[in-house]
């Protein structure tokens, strides 16, 4: 599932789509949830476009959304404190 429970949120794992028209979910699949982001997959910025723009969408600071894992590939996982994975889905539009 790409939205579980973790600690004291949830856990997401994205698979990121770099260097697109706009800043866009694409929708979830069964083992991840595809976004379209803006900026190139060089020195971090897709990271931290990712993470902006997860807190944008989810209405939380950015301190709350953390990188897990996938650092340098396409498929990463973030944590999203204070929300359960029922809220962070339904923030999302999913």
């Amino acid at each position: 599932m790409w939205c579980e429970p973790w600690k004291d949120g949830s856990a997401l794992t994205v698979k990121v789509t770099p260097r697109a028209s706009r800043d866009a979910v694409l929708g979830a699949e069964p083992d991840w949830l595809r976004l379209a982001l803006t900026a190139p997959p060089v020195d971090g910025k897709a990271n931290e476009a990712a993470r902006r723009f997860l807190a944008e969408t989810l209405a939380l600071p950015r301190a709350n959304i953390r990188l897990l894992a996938g650092q340098t590939a396409r498929l990463k996982r973030f944590a999203v404190a204070g929300l359960s994975p029922a809220e962070t889905a339904a923030r999302l539009g999913l």
